[in-house]
Parts: structure tokens; sequence; C-alpha cells
């Protein structure tokens, strides 16, 4: 076989991996399980993590209150952007009945632990082993805020980093 025929046939299997490729990530993003997100006026699934501290926080232990339950990771600069915001909106609504619950998403609590130190932190902070509660409300991208109101329904769900007058706002907005 002479050289230029290897090239083309070595050109169309590359090309035809390349296209399989792109027909399998289509299919697989226009196939997702579009029922695993959560949306506004959906009730909040329940869960039961574990804060740093070793306290349970289970969802359902929070009616009557309003919920400011955030995802995000240590690696995410938006993430980190907003965490002194809810830090000091925290200190402000946590004795008017709106709580902050920050899920981190599955990375060691070593890492975790120093972030929280390093930024003050102390509202709850759980981690999220496996992202079994990230995948129960379909989060992505980080960071993701559900405000749920004091019968457990989802008011709003916010994608990406909010300045502290929007976390104010919306502290506001889901006080009991």
């Amino acid at each position: 076989m002479n050289k230029k025929k290897r090239r083309l046939i070595m050109r169309t299997i590359i090309l035809a991996i390349l296209a399989l490729a792109l027909v399998y990530t289509l299919y697989a993003n226009f196939t997702k399980d579009s029922n695993q997100t959560i949306k506004k006026g959906d009730t909040a699934p329940d869960f039961a993590l574990v804060d740093l501290e070793g306290n349970k926080h289970k969802l359902s232990d929070y009616k009557g209150q309003g919920i400011f339950l955030n995802f995000w990771a240590t690696w995410c600069k938006p993430c980190e952007y907003e965490m002194p915001y809810m830090e000091n909106q925290y200190q402000h609504y946590k004795d008017q009945g709106v709580q902050i619950l920050a899920v981190n998403v599955d990375e060691s609590t070593l890492a975790v632990e120093k972030f929280v130190k390093r930024h003050n932190l102390t509202f709850p902070v759980a981690i999220d082993k496996g992202s079994q509660v990230l995948a129960a409300y379909g989060v992505d991208p980080l960071p993701t805020t559900f405000l749920i109101d004091k019968e457990g329904k989802v008011v709003d769900v916010l994608s990406g980093s909010l300045s502290e007058t929007a976390i104010q706002q919306h502290m506001e907005s889901i006080k009991p």
C-alpha cells in the first residue's frame, strides 16, 4: 500500500472516531434526566449531612425557618468570593429565622477545614461525600444556592456568585 492510501485511511479513522465522540456527547447531554433538577416551586428534597463539628443537619429539621442552601467547592473562585458576604449576612439573620447551610461537593475534610478557618466561617459547613445531595438537587454549575422558605418550598435557584447586597435581599425574602 502506498503512503497516500495509508494516510487517507488513518485520516478517515480519526475523523470517524471524532464524529462518534461528538454524537455520543450530544446524545449524553440531550438525554440527561432533567427530572433530577429542582426548580422554583418544588419541595426541597430532604437530606441529612454532618457538618465539620460533627453535628447532623437534616433539612426537615429547619422547617419553620428560611434556608439559604449553598453548594460550593474550595477550588471555585466565585464560591470563595461570596463566602465573606454569606458570613456577614449569617451573623445578621441567624437570629431572625434564616439559616445558612453550605454544602461542599465531596472534597477532603482537611481542605474544607482549612478553607473555613481561613475565611472565619461560622455557619454550618457539611461535606457531601459521594455527591448524593448534589445529584438530588441537580446542581450545575458552582456555586448554586437554593432559597427555601419556612414550608420547605424552593423560592428561587441562584447560579453564580452573589454580591453582599443580593445575599441580604435573598435572605430577607425567605425570612419567616
